[in-house]
């Protein structure tokens, strides 16, 4: 079983760009207590969908952005 790929490269850029700005502020101590956290949370998230190139939350919803076409379930 292969996952399939739901996330497109300019996507893939945009969370890879928007993790490296979290792990900024957080490193610099701009983010601090509960929001660095949070902060932390949202950066792995968006690093192992980037990574990855599939998004659970796309799936749901139905979204595909990577411009290739999602297989069928059975």
């Amino acid at each position: 079983m292969s996952i399939p790929i739901n996330v497109g490269d300019a996507d893939r850029m945009v969370r890879g760009m928007a993790a490296l700005l979290l792990m900024t502020l957080n490193l610099l101590g701009i983010v601090t207590g509960w929001l660095s956290v949070a902060a932390w949370v949202v950066t792995a998230v968006l690093l192992l969908t980037a990574m990855a190139g599939y998004c659970p939350l796309y799936s749901l919803l139905g979204i595909n952005t990577s411009g290739a076409r999602p297989t069928p379930r059975a």
